[in-house]
């Protein structure tokens, strides 16, 4: 039996003892009063990025826009990096917790931009996806800064490009392949769009291939028999629409383009598909695209084979070919269910009393879940919809809420240093 005398270990407190205890501090009452006073400020950084194009691998008026923003509130070691992401640092020390959005839109460039307010709403390509989860990002540093509160793990905040279309994650994939960085960041707490329902913890894989054929080509006439690239594509997806599934873990894939041919009487010279696979399971996504390839080889056999059969004594070459190009990989994964991360977010949620779920996404969080890391992506707060459209939109209305959580869960991950 232990001595009166003996210490005691002290207990551990639980997530949720935790967050009420950073709650009560007088820094984050400060910082949340704080937020309540900055909606004009926000407002007016969320429509001064949207206005700056940020197509995908045009992202670098609006890296330098965040890079001064980044210093206007203080943070430190803020600099762009070879891809263009850009960095600025709360603290010091040899691990960090980091808090990104990405900076890119999915428009091309050339696209109207018609940015504007109406009352609480805002209009304009990228004002939700992602003009909410960057303005979160500053209002987040911006609190900091203004009820000084020095976190005992540095935080490090990025505007990272890439994250949409072809842009495949490549500012989230260097960054994980840095040196100052693979090892160094401990938690990933990713802004993406808004609200503040959701918790994406499972990584959406997937894997987007061109498929293009290449024949001789010729008249529909004079050449019939010669192999036609179009029909090669058409016995392809045929077979390889037959591949089976499974519903657990949820796998699809789809044909999303088709190109080809020049005339209606023209046997086209090459034909070309893009074909996106998803799916939580790295080894499903694997098997599909190994039945891609397999219906390809064989469609294209069958082809060359059906277009002796119409000419037998063809008078030139009847050669045909294919490749598959890969144009996109996002890696899938998933936080396990006891992470700490899961603790601190579905803590957060509880004190706060906001109802979110887990979900299942592609997002920059694929890259370090797919890595093992913990990692997360939760919305900027506010709502927005018509993401990925013309016709966007972001309502301000209740983005204090997602500020308090994000701060909240973002300070249970790093600490304060007393």
């Amino acid at each position: 039996m232990a001595s009166p005398r003996e210490a005691l270990p002290e207990a551990v407190p639980t997530p949720h003892q935790e967050i009420a205890r950073l709650a009560a501090l007088p820094e984050l009452r400060a910082a949340s009063a704080w937020f309540r006073g900055q909606e004009t400020q926000f407002a007016y950084w969320q429509l001064e990025m949207a206005r700056i194009p940020a197509p995908p691998f045009g992202e670098a008026a609006r890296a330098e826009w965040l890079k001064k923003r980044f210093r206007e509130i203080g943070l430190t070691d803020i600099h762009i990096d070879e891809v263009g992401n850009v960095f600025g640092i709360r603290g010091s020390g040899p691990e960090f917790v980091s808090l990104s959005a990405h900076i890119d839109t999915v428009f091309p460039a050339g696209t109207p931009l018609n940015v504007r307010q109406q009352g609480t709403r805002l209009y304009g390509p990228g004002v939700s996806d992602n003009g909410a989860g960057v303005v979160a990002l500053l209002a987040v540093a911006a609190a900091l800064q203004a009820a000084k509160i020095p976190p005992q793990t540095p935080i490090v905040f990025i505007g990272n490009v890439g994250e949409e279309g072809e842009g495949d994650l490549r500012g989230m994939r260097h960054i994980f392949a840095h040196p100052r960085w693979k090892d160094s960041i401990r938690y990933s707490l990713v802004l993406d769009g808004a609200g503040a329902d959701t918790i994406v913890a499972e990584a959406l894989g997937s894997r987007r291939f061109e498929v293009i054929v290449r024949g001789p080509g010729g008249h529909s006439w004079s050449d019939f028999g010669a192999p036609n690239p179009i029909l090669v594509l058409a016995r392809a997806i045929r077979a390889f629409a037959q591949t089976p599934v499974p519903t657990s873990p949820k796998t699809t894939f789809n044909i999303g383009v088709i190109r080809g041919g020049t005339s209606v009487n023209s046997i086209p010279e090459s034909a070309s598909m893009r074909v996106d696979i998803r799916s939580t399971s790295m080894t499903e996504m694997e098997r599909l695209e190994a039945s891609l390839r397999s219906e390809l080889e064989k469609a294209s056999e069958e082809e060359t084979a059906a277009g002796e059969r119409r000419n037998p004594s063809p008078k030139r070459s009847t050669a045909l070919s294919y490749e598959i190009v890969a144009i996109g990989n996002r890696p899938a994964g998933e936080l396990a269910p006891d992470a700490r991360m899961l603790k601190i977010i579905r803590a957060v949620d509880s004190h706060l009393g906001n109802a979110a779920q887990i979900q299942r996404a592609s997002t920059d969080a694929n890259i370090p879940l797919s890595l093992a890391r913990e990692a997360i992506a939760i919305g900027g707060g506010g709502a927005g919809g018509g993401a990925h459209t013309l016709q966007e939109w972001f309502d301000c209305n209740g983005r204090e809420l997602s500020l308090k959580r994000i701060l909240l869960t973002l300070l249970a991950l790093a600490g304060i240093k007393q």
